[in-house]
């Protein structure tokens, strides 16, 4: 895809970008978004993990790269005045339910600690303009009135929705208190190219699907999810940033979403249908443990506030997701 032109492409140039979380999967489209816009990018890489989507764009090469963990206050800190940063995206998370199950203190520690660090450094920060903060649909939790609007209560209950709940409340409060110029996105369950969480069902079923073997799902296959491509997701992000200075919006939270929620089993059998395998029967275990059973979001103050709306279709995400893959896998995209 290429880059806005005009207004948004000048709006980047030169300006130096602050990324947590720049080697994950929307942290890498967005990254080299901002490189091909023109900005100075500075990102925060914690772990070397090879042949991520980072390494695969060339981004090592583009950016500036700080080793260490978002829970570093005083490096945080460092970052943003040594390299007099104006925009943040914070992404850095942990972003696995089954893994802030397991282990819930490095999730809260990542997810909550790493987020009032960054708050805090922005605060103090003499040159930080905009922060956006990542949270997520599953801060809202459990609740019967779908789909979600901004104006909802926070009440995650399980640990990873407890974090990004937190980590929600923390921005808004240093909007309240100390007005910081932050805003809060809430997507729902992301999928695309450079995913390597092969516990989620997308990236997962992709997988299985081009070794021919039968994608698990580990729920009963009923729960039902937004799946929002994370090239439109690159592009919410970059249109909150570019927007929330003349809009005044500082303090607010914006769904971003397809606003098409599929269970799990129908996103399963989308993807079989795309890779021409839904000779392949899905394997439903229904083991999963704390998860809520449908979640789903209104990108309405979005396309009413923004003037935001996906590029993308789901078939068409779907398709350069699975191209992704076939390269990946084989280093050849098939014929399809």
């Amino acid at each position: 895809m290429t880059a806005k032109k005009g207004v948004a492409q000048s709006f980047w140039r030169d300006r130096p970008v602050f990324v947590t979380g720049c080697t994950g999967l929307l942290g890498s489209w967005l990254t080299a978004d901002l490189v091909e816009r023109g900005a100075n990018a500075v990102g925060l890489v914690r772990d070397s993990v090879p042949r991520t989507n980072f390494t695969g764009l060339g981004l090592r090469e583009r950016i500036t790269t700080v080793r260490g963990e978002i829970e570093d206050y005083f490096l945080v800190e460092r970052v943003l005045n040594e390299y007099e940063i104006e925009t943040v995206f914070h992404l850095a998370a942990q972003t696995i339910v089954t893994i802030a199950n397991r282990n819930p203190v490095s999730t809260f520690e990542t997810n909550i600690k790493g987020t009032w660090n960054l708050l805090e450094a922005c605060r103090r920060s003499q040159t930080v303009k905009r922060i956006i903060v990542a949270s997520s649909d599953k801060a809202y939790g459990d609740q019967k009135a779908l789909p979600y609007q901004e104006d909802a209560p926070l009440l995650g209950a399980h640990p990873y929705d407890v974090s990004k709940s937190a980590a929600d409340l923390l921005a808004a409060s240093y909007w309240q208190t100390y007005r910081l110029p932050v805003c809060v996105t809430r997507c729902g369950n992301l999928f695309g190219g450079g995913d390597l969480n092969f516990n989620r069902i997308v990236p997962g079923t992709i997988r299985s699907a081009l070794r021919d073997e039968p994608p698990i799902i580990r729920s009963d296959g009923t729960p039902k999810r937004d799946y929002f491509y994370v090239r439109d997701a690159t592009d919410a992000y970059l249109t909150l940033a570019e927007q929330m200075d003349v809009l005044k919006c500082h303090g607010e939270a914006f769904n971003f979403s397809l606003e098409q929620p599929m269970t799990v089993l129908e996103i399963t059998k989308a993807i079989l249908v795309q890779i021409r395998k839904t000779n392949l029967k899905p394997e439903i275990r229904n083991e999963a443990l704390g998860e809520i059973l449908n979640q789903y979001l209104s990108a309405e103050k979005a396309r009413r506030v923004l003037n935001w709306k996906p590029r993308y279709s789901l078939p068409e995400g779907l398709a350069e997701t699975i191209k992704w893959y076939e390269v990946y896998f084989t280093g050849l995209p098939s014929d399809r």
